[in-house]
């Protein structure tokens, strides 16, 4: 069996991720240099991770009242947004931020006139072995890292020994047919409306995250390779339809039309359905709902992938980018923002216990895994049974853009699977040239 050791030498710790667009437009740019050339510094940031919004306001508060001279203003656009497109509007338009977030090779090199070198800060300096190879060119580094994510099926554990089923003997597709079958059985008696609750409203979801499980054998586990790959083979084209075709049909619907937010906190958050294809990011949410179901009653299984049996997809799911162009002076507070994020001890702790991160830095040893789902994921990380994150490397806004809108036609009854393939095969091959 083939693994990928994403979290080799890993310390300790934990996580969150993504849902809105929130706050006004960016200062302008003469605000933002006459604060540059005045008392106080203005920092623009646009985010991604909606899931941590308002836990990252509260840490730019406590930098703030820790460095009055700097002001930072924050929007965040993720989950039913496309923030690879905001992103591009809001530069495009002349109100591009001081930070923001890039996905991998492919947002490198989109945005090259952009990100500034971040090499010489001391988060760069911390980071874990492995997690900047997507955001370094030439020695230089350009993306620091959130965190590490992993994801699967997120189920509920009194459901499941309600209905008598052990998660730790499902390992294989036909494992978790026979488990959904019992669930969809007892369905009535369990008080659930079905085993599943997939929301293909979300892209992102079907084209990155479902597909990833299948594509990273493809591309040995690496995230370059995918990013260098001059073409899509789906040679686990037919696991992927059959696990996609597994929670259409044992789904809470429509499915097409359920987002985000639906899926987790109006579903599963409430008990209405065992699982949800969901990472660890969801743990806040779901704790929003119910502390106590969040703490005690939710585990994690691993997608089904032949030769892959108990591995779990992790990696680094977005990187913090610096944008060159801005004031040098709001590059530097921009460098020294994240330096303290990920490097302080109030930092450290926060990102920990508050966002739930697992952290992608070294100098943890001392922090606390607090949530039961990135624990799990810390255990499946730290015995090397993962899958690699290649997403990433896909062409720019493929997995969502191309991939995943030809799975929802699929769904919706309008493409067939093998068109799904090709479709996004040629898509991916056009994007290459």
């Amino acid at each position: 069996m083939k693994k990928s050791k994403v979290f080799k030498g890993i310390a300790t710790a934990l996580l969150a991720s993504t849902v809105a667009l929130t706050g006004c437009s960016f200062s302008s740019d003469d605000s933002k240099a006459n604060s540059a050339n005045g008392d106080q510094v203005t920092v623009d940031v646009f985010q991604f991770k909606v899931e941590f919004k308002d836990k990252f306001e509260e840490l730019v508060a406590k930098y703030e009242e820790e460095n009055p001279d700097v002001n930072i203003n924050v929007k965040t656009v993720g989950g039913g947004n496309d923030y690879g497109a905001s992103l591009k509007t809001s530069i495009s338009s002349g109100d591009a931020p001081d930070i923001f977030n890039i996905g991998g090779p492919s947002d490198l090199e989109q945005y090259q006139d952009y990100v500034a070198d971040l090499s010489e800060t001391d988060a760069a300096n911390a980071a874990l072995k492995g997690t900047l190879t997507s955001v370094t060119q030439e020695d230089s580094v350009y993306g620091l890292p959130y965190n590490q994510e992993g994801y699967g099926l997120i189920y509920n554990k009194k459901v499941f020994e309600e209905a008598g089923i052990n998660a730790e003997e499902i390992l294989t597709h036909e494992d978790l047919v026979k488990a959904v079958e019992t669930l969809e059985s007892k369905k009535d008696e369990l008080g659930i409306e079905a085993p599943f609750a997939l929301p293909a409203k979300e892209a992102w979801v079907l084209g990155n995250h479902l597909s990833n499980a299948f594509l990273a054998d493809e591309f040995n586990h690496d995230i370059m390779e995918a990013y260098n790959a001059d073409t899509v083979e789906f040679a686990m084209g037919d696991q992927m339809k059959r696990f996609l075709d597994l929670q259409q049909e044992y789904s809470i619907q429509p499915t097409l039309s359920m987002d985000y937010s639906q899926q987790v906190e109006e579903n599963f958050s409430l008990g209405k359905t065992a699982m949800i294809q969901q990472g660890n990011w969801v743990y806040n949410s779901v704790a929003q709902m119910d502390q106590d179901f969040a703490e005690n009653n939710m585990g994690i299984l691993p997608i089904p992938v032949e030769g892959y049996e108990g591995s779990i997809p992790v990696g680094v799911p977005m990187y913090w980018a610096v944008n060159k162009q801005s004031d040098e002076e709001v590059v530097q507070a921009s460098k020294d923002f994240l330096d303290w994020m990920y490097t302080s001890d109030f930092g450290k702790k926060f990102t920990t216990e508050e966002f739930k991160f697992i952290p992608a830095y070294e100098g943890y040893e001392d922090q606390e895994i607090s949530d039961p789902l990135s624990k799990e994921i810390y255990e499946y990380a730290s015995n090397g049974n993962t899958l690699g994150w290649v997403f990433m490397g896909a062409p720019t806004s493929w997995s969502d853009g191309e991939l995943g809108v030809n799975m929802q036609a699929y769904l919706a009854g309008d493409i067939t699977w093998e068109e799904v393939e090709k479709k996004s095969r040629e898509a991916w091959e056009k994007a290459r040239q």
